[in-house]
């Protein structure tokens, strides 16, 4: 057929001064046109009447019938030969083993959000797997894991992005030809079709990502009628899936920034109309901040509201919580902790501000050059021998062999560190880091030391008990102050580099604070034989707290994961790689008798996106320059509008990128990309619009499908799994930097 053609809808009026049509003009005779001379009442052997049944029935559906078919694909596409690789395929080791913790409800960290993994334990529950399997990389499934099931169950997001794409380009006012090339180049694009079809939280972060932008465009199309029932929906709708979005990622902030972009430009034209009266203005305000603020934080905070509901177990994850947190963890050691902290007495000590570790040491001493080159002293987010510390008095006033001597308020202590015997120690000597503040470390031993050794406790408050003079375990807050330097024991989350270990800096304060809570510290693990176990209590933490304290520490552990200069990651690349596809990635081994995966996007998609975006700058510019000289500029606001959408969506979700410092990867562009997939179809569109002749627009866009279908056809053994040696690929090496081939 020679055109396919939509119903030719008239468009709300962008400019306010005239209506104007987006869809060039077509003849309804011409919609479906035989394609071969008809012989007699005969064609292909039915009878005249069928055929016009047919081409009738074709012609009033094919708006359902389109999608429908690209669905159905969609969907076998993404699940065939699902199963192929039995073993566990690259990050499906963190996710996997993520959703088994939901499954045994044992508490844990991970740098994400809870929504997309509480969905992997989701489909982990549902395929009937116990939670026990290890998640080791490249280990074989055992057959009481269903990972086929939960394989599909991640795919099944991948696969609906399909109809989520055609029906936002539809919405965008999308010529019907248009709207089929974006759908298939997400379709058919073999990164998104590889990412999707194993346990990761990508195809989640897209599907959420997409329904952001479906329901951002749908309800841009409400405008004219404002506080209609659809109006609410829609916005209702988009303020959910914003909230979904960053609940997967924090990457989905990025398409929450660009319908924040959005509404700010609604709003502030609306400021401009002097016909809407001040209290619709207002409505219009409370609305958006109802839906699109309060709502999409409601949704994060439920998240972790069953999050935290959910992992009500002790697990790997506990020392990145408050202590009084991980009391009420079921599983727990403390009630084992005396009561009262008394000389003699093994502690561990957690620092209480927001994602604060427990103070540790370790054998290894501060590099050459930096500081004093003495033992380090840093913050640790996970149970280890070396977060001990003996509770000492000072040299000159020995412990009593008979008597119980309890830590009291105001009292000078020595800490020693019980691994390697040293003491917790400070001087003048500025931090590895905050070069404001001083270096603390671990100097000497029992016998050796000095008076830079010593430091004042000063409690500050207890959480079961109004006033206190002895130190107790759990509840005390206190502050540790150097005897000599008269500076704070404080940890503030920065990130000690790769000799640190990526710990946490500690160091010495020279404020005096007391707000800080960086300087507040509690006993969090109490040994002492002398001593009984305290009494059974209900501890009990806040949830707004704990809801703060592991926001807190997600940030700071992703802001340690930054490039490792002394370590090649052949798997990580650089946003500069990533929109001409010159980089892929071996998602597993590359052994010739192995099963293979390589995330590389099909080429046609990528490049013509990447070419779409430069050439809507340059046509905006010109555009800008004809209109200065007063040149009509057809559909102008219909251009900046999708401009807005596309262009400043794939910025908003690239530019970051470029910015910070940690590890990047390619499916970090993934978002990126589908902005300039809407990008590339609509300026496709655009510019064939202008053409009069219908078979030169249906050849541009004929050639475009087949390009895409072809190229596909030629790479998808990458996404469906290569159990051939990766020579034969040589072919497919288009590029010399993807090392698709050995």
């Amino acid at each position: 057929m020679d055109t396919l053609k939509r119903r030719h809808l008239g468009m709300p009026d962008y400019s306010g001064a005239y209506q104007e049509s987006l869809e060039p003009e077509y003849s309804e005779d011409k919609f479906y046109k035989p394609t071969r001379q008809q012989s007699g009442n005969k064609w292909l052997g039915f009878s005249k009447e069928y055929q016009d049944e047919t081409l009738a029935f074709l012609k009033e559906y094919h708006e359902d019938i389109i999608p429908l078919a690209l669905t159905f694909i969609s969907f076998w596409t993404r699940f065939y030969l699902i199963s192929f690789a039995n073993f566990v395929v690259w990050d499906e080791a963190h996710f996997g083993k993520f959703g088994s913790h939901y499954i045994k409800r044992e508490f844990y960290f991970d740098v994400h959000p809870p929504l997309g993994k509480m969905l992997v334990g989701l489909a982990g529950l549902l395929a009937g797997y116990n939670g026990r399997f290890s998640f080791n990389s490249g280990e074989t499934y055992p057959d009481s894991v269903n990972y086929g099931f939960m394989r599909l169950f991640c795919a099944s997001f991948g696969a609906w992005m399909v109809p989520l794409t055609y029906y936002t380009a539809k919405e965008l006012a999308f010529s019907m030809q248009a709207t089929i090339l974006v759908t298939l180049m997400v379709l058919l694009d073999t990164a998104y079709l590889c990412i999707s079809r194993f346990i990761l939280l990508d195809s989640m972060l897209l599907f959420f990502t997409l329904t952001s932008v479906f329901c951002l465009t749908k309800f841009h199309n409400q405008r004219n009628d404002s506080f209609s029932l659809d109006w609410w929906l829609w916005l209702t709708l988009t303020g959910i899936s914003i909230g979904c979005v960053s609940s997967v990622k924090w990457v989905g902030l990025l398409v929450t920034a660009l319908v924040g972009l959005y509404t700010i430009e609604d709003l502030w034209d609306k400021f401009g109309d002097f016909h809407m009266p001040k209290s619709v203005y207002l409505k219009h305000w409370i609305a958006r901040i109802v839906c699109l603020i309060v709502l999409p934080v409601a949704v994060y905070m439920l998240c972790f509201v069953i999050h935290f509901a959910i992992l009500n177990h002790s697990g790997p994850g506990d020392a990145q919580m408050s202590s009084l947190f991980q009391a009420g963890l079921e599983g727990n050691d403390f009630n084992n902790n005396p009561l009262e902290v008394a000389y003699g007495s093994k502690v561990t000590i957690k620092n209480m501000g927001y994602g604060g570790g427990l103070l540790h040491s370790h054998v290894q001493k501060y590099p050459h050059g930096v500081g004093s080159e003495q033992q380090q002293v840093t913050c640790y987010h996970h149970k280890d021998s070396n977060n001990e510390w003996l509770v000492e008095k000072p040299r000159e006033s020995p412990i009593s062999e008979t008597e119980i001597e309890f830590v009291n308020n105001g009292d000078t202590i020595r800490l020693l560190h019980s691994p390697t015997g040293a003491n917790l120690h400070s001087h003048s000597v500025k931090a590895p880091i905050t070069k404001s503040q001083w270096e603390v470390s671990c100097y000497g031993n029992d016998t050796v030391g000095d008076r830079q050794d010593y430091w004042i406790v000063e409690i500050i408050d207890d959480l079961h008990e109004k006033h206190v003079e002895r130190m107790r375990s759990l509840t005390t807050r206190f502050r540790l102050r150097h005897k000599i330097l008269g500076c704070y024991l404080r940890a503030a989350n920065t990130v000690l580099p790769q000799w640190g270990f990526k710990q946490i800096e500690v160091t010495c304060d020279k404020r005096n604070n007391i707000k800080d809570p960086h300087t507040h510290w509690n006993i969090e693990r109490h040994w002492n034989d002398k001593l009984p176990s305290a009494p059974a209590a209900n501890y009990q933490s806040k949830f707004l707290y704990d809801f703060w304290h592991l926001n807190v520490a997600m940030y700071t552990s992703n802001n340690a994961l930054i490039p490792d200069r002394d370590k090649e990651d052949i798997l990580a690349s650089t946003p500069d790689q990533w929109p001409l596809l010159t980089v892929g990635l071996r998602m597993c081994g590359w052994a010739d008798n192995a099963i293979k995966f390589y995330l590389l996007g099909n080429p046609i998609v990528w490049w013509s996106g990447t070419a779409s975006l430069a050439l809507y700058a340059v046509l905006w510019l010109f555009y800008m320059v004809r209109r200065k000289r007063h040149y009509h500029v057809r559909q102008w606001n219909h251009f900046l509008y999708v401009g807005k959408v596309a262009g400043l969506g794939w910025l908003l979700h690239y530019i970051p990128f470029c910015i910070i410092g940690r590890v990047t990867y390619i499916h970090h562009y993934f978002p990126a990309l589908y902005f300039s997939i809407l990008m590339a179809g609509f300026l496709t569109d655009h510019l064939a619009s202008k053409l009069t002749n219908a078979k030169v627009r249906n050849a541009i866009f004929g050639t475009f499908y087949f390009l895409i279908t072809i190229v596909f056809l030629y790479f998808k053994d990458i996404a469906f799994g290569m159990d051939y040696p990766s020579s034969e690929m040589q072919g497919r090496k288009w590029l010399s930097s993807w090392n698709i081939a050995s």
